[in-house]
């Protein structure tokens, strides 16, 4: 743990409002939701701010993937998005694939991204989180034992935070980040896009075209809205451009498509880049990032808001069992080695997507090339697990079993009569032993509110059939043996500390 910047900016303690909690989470997007719902399911105290006044109207990002939908699942909150349209086909680098994989949910999932705030801020709060919008974080301070943050109010009142912990989920343009200077190394922007949802317009879709003088997307749904993203070759990012205005996309897409749009109404317009960072360190002592103010990337195929989600899926257990007291030592900073891991391997995978999309004319040999390969089953099975997020493994330590480190498969068990499925099983936010031949191996009894045990039986077809799993709060595969038990405590020990 790295102490914080000397610079860092001390919280005002003047007139205003005090709070005490116990983990402040800055952002109130889908990562800093599902992080305070993932805390409160604990029954950790934590309070997000928000700088917005109100919920999200913009749905920038609207494509959820399997292993999203797979940590959705597990908390019981899919049934709230109602019934999304699904996709199977997605793309690499604008090279058509095909996303099918084993699994209940493959492919993509389109979710408006306000729908998912709605859902992740409905089950947070309920869980008892507490939300503070329109207000402003100007600054933060790691005292050692504790966190300071202060903040303004849209009304000008002072609010200072005092927590055991402060986790960013404010975006790639992150506060936080720049009050701590943070290390925040890659590389810089070479190509922009300028994207806007659009009314009114009565265009032909286009999927990932490139043509002579550039890149060009279409997409019409439902509801009448048209999102264009558009990108004319040589075309540089301008520094400290903001927000572009409307004219400025249509007249891209003029030059690039030869099609009028200035009549269309926008909704929402914005411009977006190649830029490719990741931060040295996901932990910060007291501090942590996640999300986009961890990483920067360019938003191609929805992975930015997938690998954010599961980002606060993997540190939300992992904070709280240290609050509560119960973590084994190295636990939270796991949360660094293993996602910095994962944020790394997608943030290559974006560059060579941008690459393939963004690239000129001397990029159409590779993707010739590469699109021959997709056509190879194990090719197109290892892109789309990747793309899903369901290549991820774990170093769990333990001797090598094929589901070590694996996120559990999903399958149907029956328990006496009931039926269920395994992401039943990890909606209580604990661990689970379960044990599908036989009684599990016994637990001491200080386990027995840290992890659920469970006798069960696989119906017939499903991946998992036989053995002993240990599986962690966030679906991953700690231990996988047999009856006997051989390993298995040192696992316990490793994942959920002494009893």
């Amino acid at each position: 743990m790295a102490a914080p910047h000397p610079d860092q900016r001390t919280p005002h303690a003047g007139p205003g409002v005090r709070l005490d909690t116990q983990v402040i989470v800055v952002g109130a997007g889908p990562v800093g939701l599902l992080l305070a719902g993932e805390l409160a399911l604990r029954g950790i105290r934590v309070t997000l701010i928000e700088r917005r006044h109100g919920p999200a109207t913009a749905s920038r990002a609207s494509t959820l993937h399997a292993r999203t939908m797979e940590v959705l699942d597990s908390r019981g909150l899919l049934a709230d998005l109602g019934r999304p349209p699904c996709e199977p086909r997605g793309h690499f680098g604008g090279i058509p694939l095909d996303l099918t994989l084993p699994g209940p949910y493959p492919g993509q999932w389109k979710v408006a991204q306000t729908k998912t705030e709605a859902v992740l801020e409905e089950w947070a709060l309920g869980l008892g989180a507490d939300l503070r919008c329109g207000h402003t974080l100007h600054a933060v301070a790691d005292r050692t034992t504790h966190v300071e943050a202060a903040a303004t109010s849209r009304h000008g009142t002072p609010l200072t935070l005092r927590a055991d912990y402060l986790v960013a989920c404010d975006g790639q343009d992150s506060t936080v980040r720049a009050l701590t200077r943070a290390d925040f190394p890659g590389t810089s922007a070479e190509r922009e896009l300028l994207r806007a949802d659009v009314e009114g317009l009565d265009i032909p879709n286009r999927r990932f075209e490139r043509l002579p003088g550039g890149f060009a997307v279409a997409a019409r749904n439902l509801a009448g809205i048209t999102r264009v993203m558009v990108h004319a070759f040589g075309t540089a990012p301008r520094e400290h451009a903001g927000e572009p205005h409307y004219d400025e996309v249509a007249a891209a897409w003029k030059q690039v498509t030869g099609e009028d749009i200035t009549g269309g109404t926008p909704l929402w317009v914005n411009r977006f880049d190649d830029e490719n960072r990741i931060l040295a360190r996901y932990r910060h002592g007291r501090i942590l990032f996640a999300g986009d103010a961890a990483h920067r990337q360019m938003p191609i195929g929805g992975q930015a808001l997938n690998l954010g989600l599961q980002d606060a899926y993997n540190l939300g257990w992992k904070l709280a069992a240290t609050l509560e007291r119960t973590a084994p030592a190295g636990l939270l900073d796991s949360y660094h080695t293993e996602r910095t891991a994962v944020g790394a391997a997608v943030l290559g995978n974006i560059a060579a997507q941008a690459l393939l999309l963004l690239g000129g004319p001397e990029i159409e040999p590779l993707r010739t090339v590469l699109t021959e390969l997709i056509a190879h089953d194990s090719v197109r099975t290892h892109l789309a697990a990747m793309i899903s997020g369901l290549d991820i493994r774990y170093d769990v330590g333990g001797p090598q079993h094929p589901l070590r480190g694996m996120r559990l498969p999903h399958t149907v068990l029956r328990t006496g009569a009931a039926r269920c499925t395994t992401a039943d099983l990890l909606r209580s936010g604990r661990g689970l032993l379960l044990a599908l031949d036989g009684p599990p191996p016994r637990l001491h009894p200080a386990y027995a509110d840290r992890i659920d045990t469970l006798t069960a039986q696989a119906e017939p077809g499903n991946p998992l059939q036989a053995g002993t799993v240990l599986v962690r709060p966030d679906g991953y595969v700690a231990w996988a043996g047999a009856e006997d038990g051989a390993g298995l405590a040192e696992a316990v020990q490793r994942w959920f500390g002494s009893p």
